[in-house]
């Protein structure tokens, strides 16, 4: 949308100044600053307010869950350097084939390409050692920050490719419900979401697996190949109504709630609304904004047009304060 059709919307009244406490969500901790996932960018997007932290989960060799975005480890650690021989045939390196002991030996670098090129090439630059926390490590930081300071920041696990891991003979989604229930987690009550991409997964983790926690559908894009889920579908009133028997909310792709070539809502939050279902979407980077388009145009269309329930974030801070100055203008 042009900076042009922003302002008008604003300044008509379009955009409604009417204003809700949305959730800020850390995407991988405060991966806008620190390496994505390390305890350090948990740390640090703690630090900054958030109200829920993201741990995408995969499994180690000896069946530990282990906080990475991938299945992979070449994108965002040094195994190439530390473990040359120990790539699948297809060339990648997977966090499934290393025990962690293994993957506590790697040092995690900012993403990059293959090639080595780093994605966000403005973020952190530094040869800092970070490490590869397991969810457990991740879980007793936040609820120890959570005692010292007298807070309630949530979790928003993430399991991840769970119909592969089911392929290479390994239960990822039975191991994450275990360990939530072993730190009674497993609880509609408490300040956790578990989301997967995955749609009969996620009807197997509340019909199979009796789970209890509040389950989030995540909706991608069918070209991204993420599961068997026509993602397209998902996003009908009919298919929402199917997503709510099981689940609390979605998670889509921020284009999927607003089209800026058109300047308004495609519809998809008023719909997931209109069967009682939240709407987190992925993901507010600062670093990556459409053109002539400023932090607080976006955010302010998401919180005040679309009214999204929660937003993921690699800019823990810079959400928090958009929504700290919303509230001081609108106290009521």
């Amino acid at each position: 949308m042009k900076l042009q059709l922003l302002s008008f919307l604003l300044a008509s009244g379009i955009i409604s100044t009417s204003f809700a406490e949305p959730l800020v969500i850390a995407h991988r901790g405060a991966s806008g600053y620190l390496p994505e996932h390390t305890l350090e960018a948990v740390t640090l997007a703690y630090a900054q307010g958030a109200d829920f932290i993201e741990q995408d989960l995969v499994l180690s060799k000896d069946l530990v869950p282990v906080v990475l975005h991938d299945i992979h480890l070449d994108t965002v650690s040094d195994v190439a350097n530390k473990y040359p021989s120990r790539h699948r045939d297809d060339g990648r390196y997977y966090a499934l084939d290393f025990t962690l002991a293994e993957l506590k030996t790697l040092d995690i670098h900012e993403r990059s390409e293959l090639n080595g090129k780093q994605v966000f090439p403005h973020r952190y630059q530094g040869k800092a050692s970070f490490k590869i926390a397991t969810f457990a490590e991740e879980l007793e930081l936040i609820a120890q920050l959570n005692r010292q300071f007298n807070r309630q920041v949530g979790y928003y696990p993430e399991i991840k490719s769970p119909a592969w891991h089911q392929q290479q003979g390994v239960d990822i989604s039975k191991i994450v419900l275990t360990i939530l229930r072993e730190h009674s987690l497993d609880d509609p009550n408490k300040a956790i979401f578990v989301q997967c991409f995955d749609f009969a997964e996620l009807k197997r983790l509340r019909l199979e697996l009796g789970a209890n926690v509040k389950l989030i559908q995540l909706i991608g894009d069918n070209s991204w190949g993420e599961a068997d889920t026509d993602y397209t579908a998902l996003q009908t009133p009919k298919m929402l109504a199917e997503i709510a028997k099981y689940a609390q909310g979605i998670g889509p792709w921020l284009p999927q709630v607003f089209d800026l070539k058109v300047g308004k809502p495609t519809g998809l939050v008023q719909n997931a609304h209109n069967v009682g279902l939240q709407v987190h979407p992925y993901t507010f980077r600062q670093d990556a904004l459409p053109e002539g388009v400023s932090s607080e145009q976006i955010l302010s269309i998401l919180f005040q047009q679309v009214k999204v329930d929660g937003l993921f974030t690699d800019f823990t801070d810079t959400v928090v304060n958009f929504l700290a100055k919303q509230k001081a203008k609108n106290p009521s």
